[in-house]
């Protein structure tokens, strides 16, 4: 039986040529803002939920705009469990801040892709590739 795949949407923030990612409380995994998309939400309105949720951004919807789709094995899951995450390019003058669920921030580059897990890794070369990031 082949599980559906998780659909996700995560926030690129960018500055400076690095990429916001967060760990959560006691884990060193860095992962990228966002998270499952809700029943009736579009991946932009979740990516703008997540943001808030995780870094405490409040960011319009319909300003996101959609870099690219990273679709790889889900980390923590079943083998064969995909993740397919939309991730957005969010512009904002705010300093985002860890939320309850979020231990810290970090501004990383793709020197930082082994501290992430495949999907982490994906959105890291993609930046690079479009010459976002270091």
């Amino acid at each position: 039986m082949t599980l559906p795949p998780l659909s996700v949407s995560a926030v690129a923030l960018v500055r400076e040529r690095r990429v916001l990612m967060v760990t959560a409380r006691g884990r060193d995994v860095y992962y990228m803002p966002g998270g499952k998309i809700d029943a009736g939400e579009t991946a932009a309105e979740a990516a703008a939920r997540e943001a808030h949720e995780e870094v405490s951004l409040t960011l319009d919807p319909a300003g996101l705009d959609e870099l690219f789709e990273v679709r790889t094995q889900a980390h923590g899951e079943p083998d064969g469990r995909m993740v397919h995450m939309a991730v957005f390019r969010a512009e904002t003058d705010a300093d985002p801040a860890p939320s309850a669920e979020v231990g810290a921030l970090h501004w990383v580059t793709t020197a930082d892709a082994d501290r992430c897990p495949p999907a982490g890794r994906a959105v890291l070369a993609r930046l690079s590739a479009l010459g976002l990031i270091d």
